[in-house]
């Protein structure tokens, strides 16, 4: 639009457009706004171009900034004010017409206060507003103000109001315009100030950024926008605040770890210079900053596209170290972020590996919490995101000291069980990722802790089978899991079914007490009930309280009694069950207190009572799975499982099963099924069948005929043909479920008895078992028919003879499949004696006595009872152990025990020191878990004493174990049980003392009262038992035992009291024993709580006038015993000497045989023989055979020796040769043969080391040699048997006899040195496996 030419008055008069008049303060506010608007409408419509209109106006645009307008309280002059200022800047760009600074200065302050009104988007003014905007913006007006001393003001305030009025409301361009003004503004000045930063960063505080959305954004776009300007502003920020510390420069000193994070999200070029002040913070002495630092890294590294780690490496490693800070909160921090980062960032996982692996060892329990938790969370979000190795560690967890931490172990592992392996959310190679899992929480049932087995009956109800299942689904679930479980964990499910089926049966006859009328012993009955019950709950003290409370709401409420009686009946089905555990729940539920620890003790006793699982239904459905595997309709390969595998272990299922839950068995459907397995070929499946019939075919007789008619003859037929297991379950069943069990046991004992064969003993073995078991069953009709048989034909036709030439390999142990079918009958002739025995139960015709001496023949004559050598080592380890195994059977009946004499229980108690490593493997486990039935007297817990003379380690191990599960039971029985007080002599742990004493005085190693070895070996023994027994001193139990022993020195060896050197070799063992007590306890000293009473079997009655305060012990051998340093001129005086042992044949191996070894510990590490076997030499004259080495010893050239992947543990060096059949203790020693001692070394090269010197070994019962000497070996002869079955006779002088004293002696530091020097210890793999 143009205007009419108006001439400038000369004055400077200000010219307004046409039809505008002046605008003063004499008019009205309505009329100022009128003209203004002509007057914005006139400059809006102006260019640059129009140059005499730019000077014509001159004079009005000086005026419009003046005080008037700018101060003008009508904010509608204001806001027409600034359009006329803006356009006017405009227009006379580049060049302002206003010079004054200050001038200037106010009015951009006075623009940009106007800008406030763009907040209100409604207002009837706000294109205007928006018009200022965007004038500003499109023509860079701000950047005048460059040239101004203190034009940082105005751009504060300028940033200040555009964040604060931008807002949700406001479309792209407004956001745009200001992205424009304020981005020009930052790029084009000379920089940015921190007050002009502050205001930009405060909008990234997480308070500022919840409050205003919009701000948040239009920062964060600005920053992207100016990054290559404004990231050198940002870096000196921080590193005024990090490095220097100078917190003043800025109030947001304190946030500058949210303004990293935040600014790393937006850009993270922004932090290009930041990151290296980052690692110099980590590295802080103040824990509180390096939290702060790894808080915001945590942040930074587990963002989802942050490649923060890849691209600043340094930074990353640095961090990593901070897992293992010393500060607890910050390793926390690090194990949480690592779920972030495993999940974000998978390929980072190799990293956090390490550093999970040393966190999860960390002593604060949260922290091993948390890196369980990490790993599970990722675990669950994607299996693929944990490797093998971090769920290790979760594993681990499993067996925490911290209830808290094993408790998430478990958890955490049975929801991956869950959803990977029962609802196969991966496939196939994420469940057989995690398969392991099942049978890991299922081994955790073998823990002592009552919480550990709740969680995993929990889990197991919840996770791997979960009861909500329905009947079908749930067993077929439960079938699957039992078919893919691992031995021990089928073991630990079996348990947790049986102890919740004694769980059940106690509650039950809690029940039974309340129906009884009220008397003392009612009481007291009933409280030995609860106490019992209470022990299978967690906090076993809280629970004693609550289960009283709950007997007494049990006493008072008879409808609550019902429901629990409906709940633990046999015939309750699991829907049932559920009803009652919410009606008792509901009885007990207290509305007005929400918590109530009473409810959840009940809850648990419920949980564990209640069957979850097993009922009618569920048995029916089991063997209609099982019969689907049969028929090879089931989906046994798609689930993984062999159909053959199927079967069995669905059959070993069932039969669990039927102890627990035997009603359930009954009905016509469920035999038949049984019936089928009978028929089939696999021996396990008939077997488990007929147990099955045995636990719960009580009914059959009465109420299936049909199934009774069928079964009768099978059952005649297993007994006398089948397997002997088949036959002894066949036997036991029928005595169990028939009532004419006499007939029927009868039809099936005569055939058999008559067609006994020794000649044909494969078809003897069956037969066997079948008499054995009958005659145990029903003594009073078959005892004296046995008697005939076992006389005539088990004693003289088949133990007396041997038919066939044994094997002659020289192993000690074959497997059971090739063992040769006589021995095999001897073993069950010799099973066969004892259930014969066990059945009368009395030894009124001296049979018992016949058969220990018979027995005891076979230990002296280590197996092989006709001496006639056609027998083989294998076999003899055999009979060896059913002959010691058949002596510790008969004593736990009382009337045989009597009887045993202490020579025959020392004979079998050498069975644990035998030299092959399955027969005391075997016999130890036998003699503990009788020990632990308390079947067994005290006695026999003393064998575990030596023990400590087994060269395997897992043997020492497991013998310790034993003792202190024997000793814990027969603490807590005695606890228990009030009577067994008056039974304290055949219960108290400490009584075993007088017993071991015994054993170890009348030990057949022990032959030279003061040799200081065999003194060790003793105090070795002693040891081994004492110090489980002094753990705890309690009632003063350490003076108790000094007493014992105290007595015992003032009796007589009952076993041979007139014999000095008996009764010295006792007495040297009880001051050994002294000695050790007082070494080891502090108040051996204090009063004894009770005089002791020592057994007559083994010790006589005190002698008044006999006082013994004799001193056994030399100070030599005290010296010996205390420091294990004997002289070391025995050392030196052997040295080069050679030896020879009786009836072994040293064997020493080459070196391409060294494989590996497993050695015993109990000597010196120090001293020469610290690697228990021997070095090997390619020049040696002859191999060796290990029992159990294919390869028997030839005495040609040497041949690496072939090691069989067996388990047998045994030393090398203790084994006889395939020459020495009868080599047996008591053997005379014949002279060396010739060439014996072609191995002799020089003296300059004497070093115990020396390669390709054998070591004769050590005469002891399967162990090594504790002393290694290089120089010699020597080949023993066979000799004649001696008087004591495995006892070994003394040393000869030409016989490691000069060595004993020497074994186990320290080496002085600097001969080990030189040692080392010159020949590296090399290990022997003397231990099979």
């Amino acid at each position: 639009m143009e205007f009419p030419q108006q001439q400038k008055p000369a004055d400077g008069k200000i010219i307004y457009p046409p039809g505008v008049k002046e605008i003063t303060d004499k008019i009205t506010n309505d009329e100022v706004v009128k003209r203004l608007k002509m007057v914005v409408k006139t400059f809006m419509d102006m260019d640059q171009d129009s140059e005499d209109e730019k000077q014509q106006y001159l004079p009005l645009a000086l005026h419009l900034a003046s005080e008037f307008f700018l101060r003008n309280p009508n904010k509608d002059v204001r806001l027409l004010v600034a359009c006329c200022l803006a356009d006017i800047f405009r227009i006379y760009a580049p060049e302002a017409p206003y010079t004054s600074h200050d001038k200037l200065k106010d009015i951009f302050l006075f623009i940009t206060r106007q800008l406030k009104g763009l907040e209100d988007t409604k207002s009837p003014q706000f294109n205007r507003y928006f018009y200022l905007l965007e004038n500003i913006a499109w023509v860079k007006s701000y950047n005048i103000c460059f040239e101004l001393e203190d034009c940082n003001e105005i751009f504060i305030q300028l940033f200040k109001t555009l964040f604060s009025v931008i807002n949700n409301s406001h479309n792209q361009k407004v956001h745009m315009h200001m992205l424009d003004l304020m981005s020009s503004i930052i790029m084009e000045g000379d920089g940015v100030t921190q007050e002009l930063l502050d205001s930009i960063l405060i909008n990234l505080i997480p308070a500022h950024k919840n409050l205003n959305k919009q701000a948040f954004d239009l920062s964060k776009v600005l920053l992207k926008r100016t990054v290559q300007t404004i990231e050198t502003c940002i870096a000196n920020f921080f590193n005024q605040v990090l490095v220097l510390g100078k917190s003043s420069v800025s109030d947001l000193s304190e946030h500058v770890f949210d303004l990293i994070q935040e600014l790393f999200a937006i850009d993270p070029p922004l932090l290009l210079s930041v990151m290296p002040q980052l690692e110099f913070k980590l590295k802080s002495n103040d824990g509180e900053e390096r939290l702060a630092v790894v808080r915001l890294l945590a942040k930074l590294f587990g963002a989802k596209d942050s490649e923060l780690a890849t691209q600043n490496r340094p930074l990353w490693q640095c961090f990593l170290g901070r897992f293992n800070d010393i500060h607890v909160p910050v390793r926390l921090e690090c194990v949480k972020f690592a779920s972030h980062c495993l999940m974000n960032h998978p390929d980072l996982a190799k990293d956090l590996t390490e550093f999970l692996k040393v966190r999860s060892h960390d002593p604060e329990e949260a922290i091993r919490h948390d890196v369980i938790v990490t790993i599970i969370t990722a675990g669950k979000k994607d299996l693929c995101l944990v490797n093998d190795q971090l769920l290790g560690f979760v594993r681990e967890r499993t067996l925490d000291k911290r209830w808290r931490v094993r408790k998430e172990a478990m958890m955490g592992l049975a929801q991956l069980y869950k959803k990977y392996c029962l609802h196969h959310e991966a496939g196939k190679d994420a469940a057989q990722k995690v398969s392991w899992i099942k049978d890991k929480l299922l081994h955790i049932y073998y823990q002592n802790s009552i919480d550990d087995k709740l969680l995993v009956e929990k889990i197991f109800a919840q996770y791997m089978v979960p009861h909500n299942l329905e009947t079908q689904e749930k067993m077929k679930c439960l079938y699957y899991l039992y078919s893919c479980l691992d031995p021990n964990a089928v073991k630990a499910l079996n348990e947790m079914w049986k102890c919740q089926n004694m769980l059940r049966s106690q509650v039950r006859e809690l029940l039974d007490l309340h129906k009884q009328p009220t008397s003392e012993a009612n009481s007291a009955a009933m409280f030995g009930k609860l106490m019992t019950i209470a022990k299978n709950l967690p906090d076993p003290g809280k629970a004693q309280d609550f289960m009283k409370k709950f007997n007494q709401v049990l006493g008072e409420d008879e409808k609550l009694r019902v429901q629990l009686e409906l709940l633990i009946s046999p015939t309750c089905s699991c829907k049932q069950a559920d009803v009652c555990v919410r009606e008792i729940t509901r009885k007990l539920a207290n509305p007005k207190q929400p918590t109530n620890p009473f409810l959840e003790m009940v809850k648990f006793l419920l949980e564990r009572i209640a069957p979850v699982h097993i009922d009618s239904e569920a048995i029916s459905a089991l063997v209609k799975l099982l019969n689907k595997s049969i028929e090879g309709t089931a989906d046994d390969e798609e689930e993984g499982v062999p159909p053959d595998a199927a079967i069995r272990s669905g059959l070993e299922l069932l039969k669990v099963l039927s102890f627990t839950h035997p009603t359930s068995f009954h009905s016509a459907e469920t035999y038949e099924s049984l019936l089928q397995c009978l028929k089939m070929e696999d021996e396990k499946v008939a077997e488990a069948a007929i147990q099955i019939f045995r636990n719960t075919g009580h009914k059959i007789e009465t109420e299936l005929p049909q199934i009774r008619s069928t079964l009768i003859p099978i059952l005649h037929q297993k007994a006398k043909r089948g397997t002997p297991h088949q036959a002894k379950q066949a036997v036991h069943c029928i005595h169990a479920i028939f009532h004419n069990k006499e007939v029927q046991l009868a039809q099936i004992f005569e055939p058999l008895s008559r067609s006994l064969n020794a000649d044909v003993p494969e078809q003897l073995i069956t037969p066997l078992v079948s008499l054995g078991h009958i005659s145990m069953l029903a003594p009073d009709q078959f005892a004296s028919p046995m008697k005939s048989i076992v006389a005539n034909f088990i004693v003289k036709d088949l133990l007396m003879n041997d038919r066939s030439v044994g094997n002659k390999n020289g192993k000690l142990w074959c497997p059971d499949e090739e063992v040769s079918p006589e021995v095999l009958a001897k073993v069950h002739a010799i099973k066969l004696l004892v259930r014969w025995l066990l059945g009368m139960r009395n030894n009124q015709s001296k049979s018992a006595n016949s058969t220990l001496r018979l027995l005891s023949a076979m230990l002296v004559s280590e197996g092989d009872l006709t001496e006639q050598k056609k027998i083989s080592k294998s076999d003899m380890s055999r009979l060896r152990l059913a002959a010691g195994g058949a002596i510790m059977k008969l004593s736990q009946e009382p009337c045989y025990h009597d009887i045993i004499t202490p020579e025959q229980f020392q004979l079998s108690a050498l069975v644990i020191n035998d030299e092959c490593y399955q027969v005391r493997q075997i016999f130890a486990q036998k003699v503990h878990v009788a020990l632990v039935k308390l079947q067994l007297p005290l006695e026999y817990m003393s064998i575990f004493s030596l023990c400590a003379k087994d060269p395997v380690k897992e043997r020492r191990a497991h013998a310790r174990q034993c003792l202190l599960k024997n000793i814990s039971v027969r603490r807590e029985y005695i606890k228990q049980n009030p009577m067994a007080h008056e039974k304290l002599l055949s219960l108290l742990p400490e009584y075993v003392v007088p017993y071991m004493i015994h054993l170890l005085a009348h030990d057949p190693d022990f032959t030279k009262p003061q040799d200081s070895e065999q003194l060790r070996d003793i105090k070795e023994c002693l040891w081994f038992m004492l110090e489980v027994l002094m753990t705890k001193n309690e009632n003063n139990s350490h003076a108790f035992l000094k007493k014992m022993v105290d007595n015992i020195k003032q009796t007589k060896d009952a076993q041979a009291p007139d014999d000095p050197k008996t009764n010295e070799k006792l007495y040297i063992v009880c001051d050994i024993a002294l000695f050790v007590i007082v070494n080891k306890s502090t108040t051996y000293h204090l009063e004894s709580p009770k005089d002791p009473v020592l057994p007559t079997k083994f010790f006589t009655p005190p002698d008044k006038d006999f006082i013994n305060d004799k001193e056994y012990l030399s100070l030599e051998a005290r010296t010996v015993l205390l420091t294990g340093k004997p002289k070391p001129a025995s050392v030196l005086g052997t040295v080069n000497k050679p030896l020879s042992v009786t009836g072994k044949r040293p064997y020493n191996r080459t070196a391409g045989s060294e494989t590996g070894s497993n050695v015993s510990g109990h000597s010196e590490p120090s001293s020469p023989s610290g690697n228990k076997g021997r070095e090997q030499g390619t020049d040696a004259s002859e191999t060796g055979a290990s029992e159990n080495e294919e390869n028997p010893v030839i005495l040609l050239s040497v041949t690496p020796a072939k090691t069989e992947p067996v388990k047998n543990k045994e030393v090398n060096s203790e084994q006889s040769a395939t020459g020495n059949d009868s080599a047996e203790r008591g053997k005379k020693r014949a002279a060396p043969a010739d060439g014996s001692e072609n191995m002799h070394q020089s003296p300059e090269e004497n070093q115990p080391d020396e390669v390709g010197a054998p070591v004769p070994p050590k005469p002891r019962r399967g162990r090594p040699p504790k002393s290694q000497t290089p120089g010699s070996t020597e080949k023993s002869s066979e000799a004649k048997t001696g008087g004591r079955g495995r006892k070994r006779a003394a040393p000869t002088p030409e016989s490691p006899g000069e060595l004993l004293e020497a074994a186990n002696i320290k080496v002085p530091k600097q001969q080990k040195d030189t040692e080392a020097k010159k020949t590296p210890a090399q290990r022997q793999m003397d231990l099979q496996r």
